[in-house]
């Protein structure tokens, strides 16, 4: 079995911004801020690069299918659509969050940052699981535009 490289690569950088997250929460529990910036900002940046490997593989090269069983199909795609819904979210709060943070609004950054986090701890947990069940658990589908890979389209 072979895996795919730019799939593994930006879920590789999702895992290590999630790892980053933990780093960072856990020193402002320290209160080690600058450190703790400094965590968060690198999770961001992971984070980032993981976008852009995800698009421009989506817009270059486009979107794997489900290659698993047909009764396994709508399953998976219910979670991916649940995947792509925290990302989303996970995302915006978290550039929301970072902004506060960076802006010395500390009362919105503290009210966001721990809700952000969870959501994109799930965020990595579940892109893990897209990944597994895309490219390592079952064999690839074919590989095409978004829509006919998520919805079959």
């Amino acid at each position: 079995m072979t895996v795919p490289l730019l799939p593994t690569i930006s879920t590789f950088l999702i895992v290590l911004s999630a790892i980053f997250v933990v780093i960072g929460w856990n020193l402002i529990r320290k209160k080690n801020i600058e450190a703790h910036k400094k965590m968060m900002l690198a999770a961001a940046v992971s984070a980032i690069l993981f976008l852009i490997i995800y698009m421009s593989r989506s817009i270059f090269v486009g979107n794997t299918a489900f290659g698993g069983p047909d009764y396994l199909k709508v399953y998976y795609t219910i979670f991916l659509v649940f995947h792509i819904c925290l990302a989303t979210t996970g995302a915006v709060l978290g550039g929301i969050t970072i902004h506060a943070g960076l802006k010395n609004n500390l009362v919105k950054h503290r009210k966001m940052g721990p809700t952000a986090s969870v959501i994109w701890l799930f965020t990595a947990i579940t892109g893990v699981a897209v990944y597994l069940l895309l490219y390592v658990f079952y064999e690839s589908g074919e590989t095409t535009s978004v829509f006919k890979a998520i919805f079959g389209l």
